[in-house]
């Protein structure tokens, strides 16, 4: 059997510029980075062509592996464009992180992938080191401040701003810098965050022009000043600069699938820790350029989803005229108590004990959120007809559709009849948001953990507290919040599986991103600077002599 990667390299693509003719892109519309990827001008988002239809996927509470998500898509395009149906593919970009952490390569899966792989999964067209470099510009530009005179008056016990990198390095989380005399700067506390969860991320993929981007630039709280005002990137004179470091990454990339259909991949923030979401740009680019776009949401709908509708949807007017549920036997096992080593034997008891997790993610889209829903089941070889079954039932009983997605081992053809059922549940509906603007920072805190993860309530920390209430205090408190948590549960606690009640979220820590439009709430043990685990990815990976890499999935 090939590996992923082996099936990228066995593909035929065809020249960027053939598939950007297919969408309607002529040569003075996209840059070409070699011949299989290019940049699209961000301003064509401004076109009067009408918009396409918006199709959100998203996923059951996964395992550490995942659980198809970004394979689904990429074969639901397939499918819909092997259908006559004009349709995109709108993705995010993989990190570095977790290429070389756990789950390795992130551009699909089996006959369902992106490409050109290697590219995307690796450097790609350079846009997150872009973001990796304006972030720790700013950070360069606050401690210089400070060594110039310091005319802010920035307090250096309270620079909020950390530095960045774009791998899972938890040496890194917390340091002290600036040591060496007075010549080599202030010693303080410091810490670095992976760059997918940098604040630049969030903005980039939040702005729709450049103006907007150097307008939210602008608008960074990265400290305080002794007397605890707030200091902004505008005024360290950072905003500028920093536009001129993202200028080129603001233009969606424009790559294609095995079966050499359009796919735009843009942005990536992680969905624990992040908003989980592409870039506003990539997403209205689409919309303009075809008649049906798929998207992904990061994560289970707990976390992406419900970022992808409270903050994305809201922030830029889009809404999803379906969803998509990805859900898998494996999974189900797992939130049903199956060992990890015992997830390929058969146990239609086991689905049904864990089912609970998918009924609530059904729940939550399909009633809190008021959507049309389907749960496409991403097939494994191990799954039986009696475990897909369960699955059927469960759908039957929550009243949603649910299909067969065989796209890893079929591509497009293995997509068919779950891109029929998305079209039979197609349907314009308002979003209901999980909470209004105008309550306050812990109102919308306690929304979200009582009507998306069932808790009973919220336990802050001191400091978090104190950090809510200061925002306020600072005209803050109509933004709304970016929960970071753990992906595994619904709760904070990753061993607490399928639909656990009765439990307190704990509130660790509370930062602002101002620039991004949003309050970013830190739950539980969640890290914004992940580790490598005991055996990397990483260790797996190999590039011969002539340049071939081996072992990305």
């Amino acid at each position: 059997m090939m590996t992923d990667i082996e099936i990228a390299q066995a593909t035929k693509m065809l020249p960027i510029t053939q598939i950007a003719a297919r969408v309607g892109l002529s040569e003075d519309d996209i840059i070409p980075y070699g011949k299989y990827k290019a940049k699209v001008d961000h301003k064509l988002i401004h076109s009067d062509r009408p918009d396409g239809k918006l199709i959100l996927v998203t996923a059951i509470s996964p395992t550490p592996a995942g659980e198809g998500k970004t394979t689904t898509s990429v074969g639901l395009a397939d499918a819909l464009n092997a259908m006559g149906k004009s349709t995109m593919l709108c993705l995010r970009e993989p990190s570095l992180g977790p290429v070389f952490g756990i789950k390795g390569g992130a551009a699909g899966g089996g006959y369902a992938q992106v490409v050109p792989m290697e590219d995307i999964n690796l450097h790609f067209t350079g846009d997150i080191h872009a973001i990796g470099t304006a972030n720790n510009l700013l950070a360069a530009m606050i401690d210089n401040s400070i060594q110039q005179g310091n005319p802010l008056n920035i307090d250096p016990r309270r620079i909020t701003w950390k530095r960045c990198m774009d791998m899972n390095d938890r040496q890194l989380r917390f340091i002290v810098d600036g040591l060496g005399g007075k010549v080599n700067g202030t010693p303080r506390e410091d810490g670095f965050d992976i760059s997918v969860a940098s604040e630049i991320m969030a903005i980039f993929c939040l702005a729709t022009d450049l103006q907007d981007l150097k307008d939210r630039l602008s608008r960074i709280v990265c400290a305080y000043t002794y007397d605890g005002k707030p200091v902004t990137a505008g005024q360290l004179g950072a905003a500028g600069a920093m536009t001129a470091l993202l200028k080129d990454a603001i233009d969606p990339n424009l790559v294609q699938t095995l079966e050499n259909n359009p796919a735009i991949i843009h942005g990536g923030p992680f969905a624990n820790i992040a908003h989980g979401c592409n870039s506003v740009t990539a997403t209205k680019l689409s919309l303009k350029l075809a008649d049906y776009v798929v998207t992904e949401a990061g994560f289970g709908a707990d976390l992406g989803a419900e970022k992808f509708l409270d903050i994305k949807c809201r922030m830029a007017g889009l809404n999803p005229s379906a969803v998509v549920l990805v859900a898998t036997v494996r999974a189900l096992k797992h939130h049903g108590g199956c060992a990890k080593t015992e997830l390929s034997k058969p146990s239609p008891e086991l689905v049904r004990k864990g089912a609970a997790n998918l009924a609530r993610h059904i729940d939550n889209l399909k009633n809190q959120f008021g959507l049309p829903v389907c749960v496409g089941i991403n097939a494994f070889p191990t799954d039986t007809k009696e475990e897909m079954d369960v699955i059927r039932e469960v759908c039957a009983e929550a009243g949603v559709p649910c299909a067969l997605s065989e796209v890893f081992a079929k591509g497009g053809e293995g997509g068919k009849e779950l891109a029929e059922t998305v079209l039979s549940i197609m349907e314009d509906k308002p979003i209901q948001f999980t909470y209004s603007l105008d309550q306050s920072l812990p109102e919308k805190i306690e929304a979200v953990a009582k009507k998306i993860y069932r808790a009973d309530g919220v336990n802050y920390s001191a400091a978090a507290k104190k950090t809510l209430d200061e925002l306020a205090a600072l005209g803050y408190g109509n933004l709304p919040v970016c929960i970071a948590k753990t992906q595994y549960s619904f709760s904070d606690d990753a061993k607490l599986l399928a639909a656990p009640s009765g439990f307190t979220m704990n509130v660790r820590e509370v930062r602002l991103s101002a620039g991004a439009g949003f309050v970013v709430v830190i739950c539980g043990s969640i890290m914004t600077m992940p580790g490598l685990p005991k055996h990397p990815a990483a260790m797996d990976i190999d590039c011969d002599a002539n340049g071939r890499i081996t072992g990305l999935f």
